[in-house]
């Protein structure tokens, strides 16, 4: 079965277009992930300052193992400083599609 994670986050007031550039990168990162299937950042259509992050994988071991891909925990640091609030995710068990 394949992992996948559903995850929003807040950004300090007009930051949003910054932090999605930030996870924009991050998804760049990702596409030579092994395991890595789909990794798409959005902004919320009503609201900029939310960014969502849809990511699906072949295991939930392959997105824990790229967490320490070159440039990700860079990334990490640099999203940190903007984000207003805990970031909010649900796991899901990838059924199909």
């Amino acid at each position: 079965m394949k992992y996948g994670l559903s995850g929003s986050f807040t950004a300090v007031e007009g930051k949003g277009d910054e932090l999605a550039s930030i996870l924009e990168e991050a998804a760049n990162l990702m596409k030579t992930a092994k395991g890595c299937l789909i990794y798409i950042v959005g902004q919320q259509s009503d609201d900029k300052d939310i960014v969502h992050v849809f990511e699906v994988w072949d295991s939930k071991q392959d997105h824990d193992d790229s967490l320490s891909i070159d440039g990700v925990r860079e990334l990490i640091g640099k999203a940190m400083p903007i984000i207003d609030g805990k970031p909010s995710g649900t796991e899901i068990d990838i059924a199909g599609g």
